[in-house]
């Protein structure tokens, strides 16, 4: 048996030391860690060919990209990759302001930097070395920024493309660009067996397979070559591997922009009705 136990004594709520309540404070917006799904607003419009990532940002910052019909003008923001894209009149203005230069470059220029005591091939690009007329007057503001898209290496002749517009430059040398190049190139040496075939596909260079070109030959010593990449002094790199000596080497075309009748060492504008 247990022992008898007083009944409880009644509890007066009244009594209770107030209960404590938990107050969560509102969490502010700007302290909350930016988790948005997305892309970035700048790679979005550099894969898509409106410009350059640089150029992108530089739109950004004064305003003049719009996405979904909303203004952007903070760098960084993430966008639906998906999403309308619109650039305003400033940009665009901007955008057709920017030349396009085809030159003829001769042997013993270098297509960029200045290397080794050598010249680069921007250095041929005056007032005086231009050919032809085409009614866009020559500016020295159109040396600003001007850049080679590919390059040709300093024994090598033909068309290079000079730019200051990011769009094409992306176009021609960006990672997924597929633009044609034709060389002509003189050789000599012994093919070795299946060369030919070797040379349109088959190849490795730096331990990637190169992507199929179309090779033929023009006539005993000279081959045609169309590729659709640039790696470093390439054609010649395939030719030694199967056997070849690369004696001379003229770039012709690049995508549906020819070298035709332009003299070394002369240039002339990318006309409004040319596309690459």
């Amino acid at each position: 048996m247990f022992p008898h136990r007083k009944p409880p004594l009644p509890i007066n709520v009244a009594d209770l030391p107030p209960r404590r309540r938990q107050v969560v404070a509102p969490t502010e917006t700007a302290s909350v860690p930016n988790k948005t799904p997305g892309v970035r607003l700048s790679k979005v419009m550099a894969s898509r060919g409106l410009c350059s990532r640089r150029e992108a940002d530089a739109y950004i910052e004064r305003g003049w990209v719009f996405v979904d019909g909303e203004r952007v003008s903070e760098l960084g923001t993430r966008i639906d990759p998906d999403a309308d894209i619109h650039l305003a009149d400033e940009a665009k203005q901007r955008q057709s302001d920017r030349v396009t230069i085809l030159l003829h470059k001769p042997i013993g220029y270098v297509s960029a930097q200045a290397e080794d005591g050598h010249t680069p091939a921007v250095a041929l690009i005056s007032a005086e070395t231009r050919h032809g007329q085409d009614g866009i007057p020559f500016r020295p503001s159109c040396l600003r920024g001007l850049a080679p898209a590919g390059r040709l290496d300093i024994d090598s002749t033909g068309l290079l493309v000079l730019t200051q517009d990011g769009r094409i430059a992306r176009h021609l040398i960006g990672e997924n660009s597929s633009v044609e190049k034709e060389y002509v190139v003189r050789v000599k040496g012994e093919l070795i067996d299946g060369g030919l075939e070797l040379l349109q596909h088959g190849l490795e260079l730096d331990g990637h397979t190169l992507r199929r070109a179309h090779v033929e030959w023009m006539r005993e010593d000279t081959l045609r070559f169309r590729l659709r990449e640039g790696r470093k002094r390439q054609v010649r790199r395939m030719c030694e591997l199967v056997g070849l000596k690369v004696v001379a080497l003229k770039r012709i075309r690049i995508g549906h922009v020819l070298l035709g009748d332009l003299p070394p060492g002369k240039w002339r504008y990318l006309r409004s009705d040319e596309f690459f």
